[in-house]
């Protein structure tokens, strides 16, 4: 069973994540106001953040760019800057 939940990214209601996927208390606030959609857009952007400046999960200063990208991209509205990215119109 899905929980409904209004996701602060996209500013409606929507499908609530189905636990917590993010330690600590910055992972609390992800699964109370964040959706599985805006997930899945986040998720997107860190996957292209990964592979165009070849970051490493498992260095602790990568993580860190990759959290402070992540709570700019779900909470304060910012895009995903890649240098040579050019996302393509719609």
């Amino acid at each position: 069973m899905s929980r409904t939940i209004f996701c602060t990214f996209l500013n409606k209601e929507a499908d609530g994540l189905d636990f917590q996927l993010y330690p600590g208390e910055l992972g609390k606030r992800i699964f109370n106001e964040i959706s599985k959609e805006a997930w899945g857009q986040w998720m997107a952007k860190q996957t292209m953040l990964i592979n165009e400046k070849k970051l490493n999960t498992m260095n602790p200063d990568d993580r860190k760019l990759l959290e402070q990208e992540m709570v700019r991209f779900l909470f304060e509205g910012h895009d995903v800057h890649i240098d040579g990215y050019t996302p393509p119109e719609k």
